[in-house]
């Protein structure tokens, strides 16, 4: 799914844009024993209900592709004659009416899925007409021929509030307020199947965690049965490792540097030209850059080796996954210094008397501590 696409579904969780007629659900408590269940109509809810369960659904579809948002691909030989592909299917053809299916899948998550919290599954089911352009170019809303059933599945983490003085405006008086237990925003779900090409994809369903530094293998596993993605946490550290074993002496701060800033022009030119379609990068993109900052054959075979190794050959990777922080962090064992990656014109390598230094540009502006600071002017003799 693309940015335009994933805009487009989440679209309809508005009040006069869904086709939601009943959310369903259960609770989970640390044991991972179902405790209580949820089936009601949200036709019945009071508004204010009725947007609190959308925005939690809405959340599962929130984040970034390829990051938060990640692209699950089933095998020709599970579409075709799966257990976990048949019960998808039959959630999605029921519209989350086949009990024993929603049942089923109850069981796979709470089986699986181990939360720091008590945890409420969320399921709701849409059926959207796909509006089209006629020849005229303008979008209709009616006659639609391409419809797009689908599920959506929002696990959220229910947490213990603490006691606070809560104000009765009837008596004028503060008095306690117990705890409570509240839903908040999902921290794993996902959508199936696919929107790809504004139309229904039964190879596909779009994994959400919120989470960029956990995968929840078995919960991918007993949903899906397959091996999730490299969250994108891992891969930031995977491509560290990469390039520290790889070039060894090589990775000098030039080299990073440039990296980052390669990456970084990728990832803003990509937002800047609003392309629908996710960014990724090969390896041959990157080892272009490190080429470039005249890294040695050997070390750039090293490097070819490694990355395929850890992401896969042929892998495509999002650049923003790679990058970690925005600014450029230079870390000793005593000092750490945060730049802005615009500005890396400021820091220079030296080395005086035999010592290695960063040397940083203080021209004007600098702060100690919250007080504004000059740098004397250096003594003449």
């Amino acid at each position: 799914m693309n940015q335009k696409e994933l805009n487009e579904i989440r679209r309809r969780f508005r009040l006069d844009k869904n086709n939601f007629s009943r959310i369903f659900g259960c609770y989970v408590n640390s044991n991972r024993e179902v405790i209580s269940w949820i089936d009601a109509s949200l036709g019945l809810m009071r508004q204010e209900e009725q947007e609190m369960y959308l925005g939690l659904l809405k959340k599962t579809l929130s984040g970034t592709l390829g990051r938060n948002l990640i692209d699950i691909e089933f095998s020709t030989a599970q579409v075709a004659d799966s257990d976990e592909h048949r019960l998808l299917m039959r959630l999605r053809d029921s519209g989350l009416e086949d009990e024993e299916a929603v049942q089923t899948l109850y069981e796979k998550i709470a089986g699986s899925l181990h939360l720091a919290d008590n945890y409420l599954i969320l399921l709701a089911a849409d059926r959207y007409d796909v509006p089209f352009r006629s020849r005229d170019g303008f979008r209709q809303e009616e006659g639609s021929e391409q419809q797009f059933s689908y599920i959506l599945c929002s696990i959220c983490p229910v947490k213990e509030t603490k006691p606070v003085l809560r104000y009765d405006s009837a008596e004028g008086k503060f008095h306690e307020r117990g705890t409570d237990w509240v839903a908040s925003a999902p921290e794993v779900g996902f959508l199936f199947p696919a929107f790809d090409d504004r139309a229904t994809n039964l190879y596909g369903a779009l994994y959400y965690t919120k989470n960029t530094d956990s995968s929840y293998e078995e919960f991918v596993s007993a949903v899906f049965n397959l091996q999730p993605p490299m969250p994108a946490g891992t891969q930031r550290e995977t491509f560290r490792e990469v390039l520290t074993d790889a070039l060894e002496d090589e990775c000098s701060v030039n080299v990073v540097q440039n990296v980052h800033t390669a990456l970084r022009e990728l990832v803003l030119t990509h937002k800047e030209t609003r392309a629908e379609e996710p960014l990724a990068v090969t390896r041959q993109e990157v080892g272009a850059v490190l080429e470039h900052c005249g890294v040695s054959e050997p070390k750039m075979a090293a490097f070819n080796v490694k990355y395929d190794e850890a992401f896969g050959g042929g892998s495509e990777v999002p650049p923003q996954n790679l990058l970690g922080a925005a600014q450029l962090e230079y870390r000793t064992p005593d000092v750490v210094i945060r730049v802005n990656p615009d500005r890396q014109d400021l820091v220079q390598t030296r080395v005086l008397g035999g010592a290695k230094y960063l040397l940083i540009n203080v021209d004007e502006g600098m702060e100690l501590n919250g007080v504004s600071v000059r740098v004397p002017e250096e003594q003449k003799d």
